[in-house]
């Protein structure tokens, strides 16, 4: 698009978002239900255009549009009940007054969404900001405009009369610079930590709100008294699902050296049969794979060695069979940075204590696992990771009531559950005036001669 089509689309979208803004939410409602069922029945082909764009399997392809569905279908159910205002007590100096807060939309949001997730991430996100009672410019990736526009054909399908309310904005990184300069009222990312800084900077010129969902570097936690075959089954989707590119899955393993053995053994059983195009699908990107390729190698010259795969693992068309490292330098980038493919860095350590230190010891603070019968929730409330699986995996994912999102160098801001609706609101704070019980004395500007006594009685009984 050029400069001049994206400002005509922010006008048509703006112009589309006070009307969208002022139906009541059940009406919201059921434009967002008619949404899921035009997805329902154009499922066959969404399904197909996901694997052909980022070469998932079918089956990882349905379960992504079954999740999204259910948070687009409890998002639009509590929009309501969330968003609803509420009446503050108004307290001693405004006693004659009534209180309340409202949540008020805040226009026209703009939704960057990614590669690897083109139907779950953005629908949850959407999903929010159409709730709330805003319009929106949906910007897929590159890589996956064809998924993110079957996704808006569909909504435009379900509801002619509303189809401005959300827009496609195809393009590449202009585009998104574009849309962030443009005007749009709050910007929603989801992508790596670098172009998130970038999305940032350039919200700052029009000080533009962001929510920023970037990269994580997630670690599973695993104790002595763990459930070693779940453990390592989690480990083994946690890390190689999706060929690894799942921002909340698992790049980190850190076990009690007591359960050691035993753990890898398991993981070992459990990986031995796992193919790249077979059980999961190819890299999406072939920059993606050149990553991969990288922080393998550096882990290998290193000090790192092999437990499962090997050089032969890469076997080209973006296939990479599953690798898992260890005795890798808790400094090299295959630690310290997301590798977002089918790799894992397994450490021994001495207790929950050490795997606690190293777990938060990275910039990233996204998601997190731990498998203990006894100590799961306490080590939870321990980690920096804004979202935490106690005895299994990338479940908190799963659960829409709940808000996604991560700390530190994984961004802020949450989507999804009551505080992903609340991001795409803004707060009002209304006072009406109910009696006049003291002839606005404590707020006129010429006081009357009792105004001061009030005053210091007021401050030395209530607060001396």
């Amino acid at each position: 698009m050029t400069t001049s089509d994206l400002d005509h689309l922010l006008a048509r979208s703006r112009a589309a978002a006070a009307p969208w803004g002022s139906l009541t939410f059940g009406e919201r409602e059921r434009q967002l239900r008619r949404w899921a069922t035009e997805l329902v029945r154009s499922r066959t082909a969404v399904i197909a255009t996901v694997c052909e764009e980022t070469g998932k399997p079918r089956a990882d392809a349905e379960l992504e549009l079954l999740v999204g569905l259910e948070h687009l279908r409890w998002t639009a159910r509590h929009a309501g009940q969330t968003l609803r205002g509420r009446r503050v007590f108004p307290g001693i100096l405004a006693a004659e007054h009534q209180a309340r807060v409202e949540r008020r939309p805040v226009g026209v949001v703009g939704v960057i969404g990614p590669w690897n997730y083109p139907v779950l991430t953005p629908l949850g996100v959407l999903a929010g900001a159409l709730a709330a009672g805003n319009a929106a410019v949906f910007k897929p990736s590159e890589y996956t405009t064809q998924t993110g526009r079957a996704m808006v054909e569909a909504f435009a399908r379900a509801n002619p009369g509303s189809a401005d309310v959300l827009r496609l904005l195809p393009g590449g990184a202009e585009a998104g610079e574009a849309l962030c300069r443009g005007g749009v009222d709050k910007l929603a990312f989801t992508g790596s930590t670098r172009t998130g800084r970038a999305v940032m900077a350039a919200c700052a010129d029009t000080l533009t709100p962001v929510v920023l969902e970037c990269g994580g570097n997630d670690a599973l936690l695993v104790a002595e008294d763990a459930d070693i075959g779940a453990a390592a089954r989690a480990a083994a989707w946690g890390a190689f699902s999706n060929a690894g590119q799942t921002c909340a899955g698992v790049e980190r393993i850190y076990v009690a050296r007591a359960v050691g053995e035993e753990f890898l053994a398991a993981l070992t059983a459990e990986l031995e049969p796992v193919r790249a195009g077979h059980h999961y699908g190819r890299l999406t990107t072939p920059r993606q794979e050149e990553v991969v390729r990288v922080h393998v190698e550096d882990a290998t010259a290193n000090g790192g060695r092999f437990l499962i795969g090997g050089p032969e693992s890469f076997r080209g068309a973006g296939l990479v069979d599953p690798v898992v490292l260890a005795d890798v330098p808790e400094d090299r980038p295959a630690v310290r940075e997301e590798t977002f493919g089918p790799v894992v860095v397994v450490r021994l350590v001495r207790d929950l204590d050490e795997a606690v230190a190293r777990a938060n010891a990275v910039p990233q603070a996204l998601g997190a696992a731990v498998f203990s019968r006894s100590a799961g929730a306490a080590v939870a409330g321990r980690l920096r990771a804004g979202m935490v699986s106690v005895n299994g995996m990338l479940t908190f994912a799963g659960v829409p009531g709940l808000p996604f999102g991560g700390n530190g160098a994984s961004g802020f801001g949450r989507v999804h559950g009551r505080e992903g609706l609340m991001e795409f609101t803004s707060a009002q704070a209304v006072t009406v005036r109910r009696a006049d019980l003291t002839g606005s004395g404590l707020t006129r500007l010429r006081s009357p001669w009792w105004k001061p006594l009030v005053l210091r009685a007021l401050i030395r009984l209530r607060h001396g």
